[in-house]
């Protein structure tokens, strides 16, 4: 039906009459377009998820690693405590 596809804009060919250089002059683009891989036209949750993983394995960054680590570890324990697991199997017993 056409509900979970995203709209594409318009791409009109107006060029400006005394303008005297390469390309054109209303383009927008990214500010890191050359450096990034996943920015591409939609491809699919298979096609995104590939794209991303690419990305990640091809950047290697320590902090992005802690970070990731640290954000998981946050959300596993939220989850833990809003199903109410016993947390008191991790610490010592005394």
């Amino acid at each position: 039906m056409g509900l979970m596809k995203l709209k594409k804009n318009r791409k009109y060919n107006y060029k400006p009459r005394y303008y005297k250089g390469e390309g054109s002059p209303y383009e927008l683009k990214h500010k890191f377009d050359e450096h990034r891989t996943t920015i591409n036209p939609a491809k699919g949750i298979k096609g995104k998820l590939n794209a991303a993983l690419d990305d990640y394995k091809n950047n290697h960054d320590d902090n992005v690693n802690k970070r990731v680590l640290i954000i998981v570890g946050v959300l596993i324990f939220l989850f833990l405590l809003i199903i109410g697991f016993d947390l008191s199997i991790f610490l010592p017993n005394s």
